[in-house]
């Protein structure tokens, strides 16, 4: 596994050195795609052990959650999550073509708000942007 990690950071490295955004952004999204789910585990791990009343539980799922947290990207703001959207729908020219080119948007957009955003919030925000 460490090899693959390797691999992995040196053609980030690579990729980004040559200016390949897809690329790029793709083995971004693979290192941090562990981290986002081991970190969603705490915390609903966490919310779990509250409901039980188990604090001590609950309050060690938070520190493994902060551990992680430190590794992960910055989460983006509703604003900057907008801005993102919006330039992936007028990049694949979909504005206004409804729910048939959800697909082709949010296909354009997981590399760069995963583990950044809820991917919920971020459909939301293409639905709104391809109907509206």
């Amino acid at each position: 596994m460490p090899e693959l990690k390797d691999r992995l950071r040196a053609d980030l490295t690579a990729a980004m050195k040559t200016r390949d955004g897809v690329r790029a952004s793709t083995l971004r999204m693979a290192l941090t795609a562990v981290l986002v789910s081991e970190a969603k585990k705490r915390r609903e791990a966490a919310e779990a052990f509250d409901a039980g009343g188990r604090d001590d539980s609950a309050s060690m799922e938070r520190a493994e959650a902060a551990v992680l947290a430190e590794y992960l990207p910055s989460p983006l703001t509703d604003d900057e999550m907008v801005v993102l959207v919006t330039a992936a729908v007028d990049e694949l020219g979909v504005r206004g073509q409804g729910m048939q080119a959800m697909g082709r948007a949010m296909g354009q957009l997981k590399p760069q708000v995963t583990g950044r955003a809820d991917g919920a919030a971020v459909a939301a925000e293409v639905r709104r942007q391809l109907t509206g």
